[in-house]
C-alpha cells in the first residue's frame, strides 16, 4: 500500500434525500479502480473514499465513512451525488454550501451529478460558469439560479475545479473522469470495461426527449403549440402560425420565443425530430421514409437536423436505441 501522500481522497456528500445507490456505486467504482491500478502497478496512487454529512450535535459536516482511515488533509475532490426526489430546499443546502466553499477555497475540486447541482449552486461558485444537470431539472435550476450558463445537452461539463454531470446515472461518467485524472486513462478504461459502461464522452441529448414549455401563460402561443403538436408541425409556415395565433408576424415571433425559448422554426424541428426518434425506436421503416413521414422533402436535410438536435446520426440512434437493432443492418446513417 502506498504512503499517505500517494492517496487522493474523494469525498461523497450524503445530503438529505441523496440517492444511496449512487453513493455506494461511486464508492465501489473507486475501490475497483484502486484494485485495477494495483494490478498494473503496485506503486500506483490510491483513491481514498470518504462520506460526509451534516451533524447537528457539532453543527458541522463530518466524515461518516472512510475507506482508509488515517491522517490527511481532507478530500481533494468532493462529489454531490444525485437524488430522485425534488431538488433540495435552499435552507437545507445552506450548511453544506458553507462547507463546500471552504473546501473549494482550500483547493478541492467540486463535482455534482443530476440534482446534486442544486447543492453545488448554493455555494455561488457556479455563477457565470458553464454547468449541466438532468434534463428534467433544467428549468427548475435555471429559474432558481439564472446566472448559471446552463447547458443541459451535455452529460458532463469539466470546468477544471468544478465538474457537473447531468443524467441520474452520470455518476459513472463523473467517477470515471476522476479516475482518469488521478490514476490515468488506462485504469479508467479498465474500470469502464469491467463495469460494462461507456467511458465518458456521451451526451445527455442522446436520451432527453423534447419537453416544450407549456406553462408560460401566453394563451395565444399555447394555442399554436397545441395546434403544432396535433399536426406534427408538418406543412406549416410562419404566416400560418401567426394567423393561428391572431397576431402580426413580428409580434408572434417575439412572443413565441419569449414563451418557448425557441424560434418557431427550431420548435418545429424539435417536434419533427421527436416523432422521428419514436419511429426509429419502434419501427423498421427506412430513414428516408421516416424523413418523409415527419415532413422533410429532403432526407439529407433531415439527417443534418436530426444530428444537430440529438447528437447522433439517425442510423446511429437506431442502432443504440431501436427495438429491432438488426433489422436495418447496413442502412446508411
Amino acid at each position: 500500500m502506498g504512503a499517505a501522500r500517494d492517496r487522493v481522497e474523494i469525498g461523497l456528500v450524503v445530503y438529505p434525500g441523496v440517492q444511496q445507490a449512487a453513493v455506494l456505486g461511486l464508492t465501489d467504482l473507486f475501490q475497483l479502480a484502486n484494485r485495477l491500478a494495483a494490478d498494473r502497478s503496485p506503486d500506483s496512487p490510491r483513491l481514498r473514499v470518504s462520506h460526509w454529512q451534516w451533524q447537528d450535535a457539532s453543527q458541522t459536516v463530518i466524515r461518516s465513512f472512510d475507506s482508509e482511515p488515517g491522517p490527511g488533509n481532507g478530500p481533494a475532490m468532493i462529489i454531490l451525488p444525485p437524488t430522485l426526489g425534488d431538488p433540495i430546499a435552499r435552507e437545507t443546502a445552506a450548511p453544506y454550501a458553507d462547507w463546500l466553499r471552504a473546501r473549494h477555497a482550500a483547493g478541492a475540486t467540486l463535482g455534482s451529478v443530476c440534482a446534486g447541482a442544486f447543492v453545488l449552486a448554493e455555494t455561488g461558485l457556479l455563477s457565470g460558469r458553464a454547468a449541466t444537470t438532468h434534463w428534467a431539472y433544467r428549468n427548475a435550476l435555471a429559474m432558481r439560479f439564472p446566472d448559471i450558463a446552463l447547458d443541459a445537452d451535455k452529460l458532463v461539463i469539466d470546468d477544471g475545479d468544478i465538474i457537473t454531470a447531468g443524467g441520474y446515472m452520470a455518476w459513472t461518467d463523473l467517477g470515471l473522469k476522476l479516475v482518469d485524472r488521478v490514476l490515468g486513462p488506462t485504469v479508467m478504461m479498465d474500470t469502464a470495461r469491467f463495469m460494462l459502461v461507456d467511458p465518458p464522452g456521451r451526451e445527455q441529448r442522446f436520451y432527453s426527449p423534447f419537453a416544450p414549455r407549456l406553462n408560460h401563460g401566453d394563451e395565444a402561443i399555447l394555442k399554436v403549440q397545441h395546434w403544432l403538436q396535433a399536426r406534427g408541425a408538418r406543412d406549416v409556415t410562419l404566416a400560418t402560425m401567426a394567423e393561428h395565433a391572431a397576431l402580426e408576424e413580428r409580434t408572434f415571433l417575439r412572443r413565441f420565443r419569449n414563451a418557448t425559448g425557441l424560434k418557431p422554426t427550431e420548435y418545429c424541428q424539435h417536434l419533427r425530430v421527436g416523432k422521428a426518434r419514436e419511429m426509429l425506436q419502434a419501427t423498421t421503416r427506412s430513414i428516408d421514409q421516416i424523413a418523409w413521414d415527419v415532413g422533410y422533402d429532403d432526407p439529407g436535410s433531415f439527417r443534418k437536423v436530426f444530428a444537430r438536435i440529438t447528437g447522433l446520426a439517425p442510423g446511429d440512434y437506431r442502432r443504440r436505441f431501436g427495438a429491432e437493432r438488426t433489422a436495418v443492418a447496413g442502412e446508411r446513417s
